[in-house]
C-alpha cells in the first residue's frame, strides 16, 4: 500500500497513513482522463450561440437589379452572405455538446487522477481542518505552512467557517467528497484533504 504523512494545520508532520492501492495505486489512464475533463467542459457549454441564416434575415425579397445588362453580377437577394446585412453560411444553432461516460468509466477516471497526484506527491492529508471563525488570513497561512498555492481542499463535512475562508483565495477551491471530479483535480496542482476524506473516499470508491 501507498503511504503518506500526515501533516497537522501548522505543517508539521504527526503520523503516516496507509493508502487504498485500489483507489490511490492504479493504473492511470490518460486517454480516460482526458476524456472526462472534456466530458465536464462540455456539458457545462450553454449551447445558446446562435445566428441567422439568409433565410431568416428580414428583408431582401427584391431581386435587387435585373439579371443581364447592367455590368454589375447577377444577384438574387440583398440578404445573400455577401451582402453587408446578410445571412451567416453555416450559421451556428443552438444545440446540446454534452456526452456521458458510464460508470466505470468515470470511476476509473477519477481512481487515475488520484493516484497520479498521489505520485507526483501533491496528495497532501492534514490529520483535520477545522477553523473557529471565517478567517482568510488563517487559512492562507495553513496553505503556506504546507507550501501550498494552487490547491484544491477536499472536505469531509460542509465546514462553513473553511469554505468561506478559503473563497476568497486565488487558486483555492474546496470540495466534499461527493462532489470531488476529474476535472478538479487535475486543475490545481496539489490536493489538500483531510484525513477524514480519505477513509470516507476509500469507503465509497473501493
Amino acid at each position: 500500500m501507498a503511504k503518506v504523512s500526515v501533516y497537522n494545520m501548522e505543517g508539521n508532520e504527526v503520523g503516516n497513513m496507509e493508502l487504498n492501492d485500489a483507489i490511490f495505486n492504479v493504473e492511470v489512464n490518460e486517454h480516460l482522463v482526458h476524456m472526462a475533463v472534456v466530458s465536464q467542459l462540455a456539458n457545462n457549454r450553454q449551447g445558446t450561440q446562435s445566428a441567422k441564416t439568409r433565410s431568416e434575415v428580414r428583408g431582401g425579397g427584391r431581386k435587387p437589379w435585373r439579371q443581364k445588362g447592367t455590368g454589375h453580377a447577377r444577384q438574387g437577394s440583398t440578404r445573400s452572405p455577401q451582402w453587408t446585412g446578410g445571412g451567416v453560411v453555416f450559421a451556428p444553432k443552438p444545440r446540446d455538446y454534452s456526452f456521458s461516460l458510464n460508470k466505470k468509466e468515470k470511476r476509473l477516471a477519477l481512481k487515475s487522477a488520484l493516484t497520479s497526484r498521489v505520485q507526483d506527491n501533491k496528495f497532501i492529508v492534514i490529520d483535520s481542518l477545522k477553523m473557529d471563525e471565517i478567517k482568510t488570513k488563517t487559512f492562507a497561512g495553513v496553505l503556506a505552512s504546507l507550501n501550498v498555492n494552487k490547491a484544491l481542499v477536499v472536505l469531509n463535512e460542509n465546514d462553513l467557517n473553511v469554505v468561506k475562508s478559503a473563497k476568497n483565495i486565488p487558486d483555492v477551491k474546496t470540495a466534499l467528497t461527493n462532489t470531488i471530479n476529474v476535472y478538479d483535480i487535475m486543475k490545481y496542482d496539489t490536493v489538500v484533504i483531510d484525513k477524514a476524506a480519505v477513509e470516507t473516499i476509500e469507503e465509497v470508491y473501493a
